[in-house]
């Protein structure tokens, strides 16, 4: 049973974002509306409560999304602006990892983990 709930878990998941980044050839502004949404926060949550049953570590779940948000927008900024910079793929992408693990140390300090 635990099995198939993990690949019933990776194949919906996986399905979403290939969906999403097949998606994004056809129409980027659709598709980043899309990915924007929680859909993946949701299927998580979701899963996590379906798992465990433990309401109080689904809500701890949802706070650490909730601060996680502003955060993770961090990854974007090179890419916004790389229309000054000029830069090629991997180094707008390698700054964005920088800057999404100094959002993960400052995530770290506010949950103590």
């Amino acid at each position: 049973m635990e099995f198939s709930f993990v690949v019933l878990k990776i194949l919906l998941s996986a399905s979403i974002i290939a969906g999403i980044s097949w998606y994004a050839g056809k129409n980027p502004s659709l598709a980043g509306f899309l990915i924007a949404l929680p859909i993946l926060s949701v299927l998580a949550i979701s899963f996590s409560y379906f798992q465990y049953r433990d309401m109080e570590k689904i809500n701890q779940f949802a706070n650490s999304i909730v601060v996680s948000i502003p955060l993770s927008l961090l990854f974007f900024a090179p890419f916004i602006l790389n229309r000054w910079l000029k830069w090629s793929f991997f180094p707008i992408i390698f700054s964005g990892f920088i800057l999404l693990f100094a959002g993960y140390l400052i995530h770290s300090r506010i949950f103590k983990t």
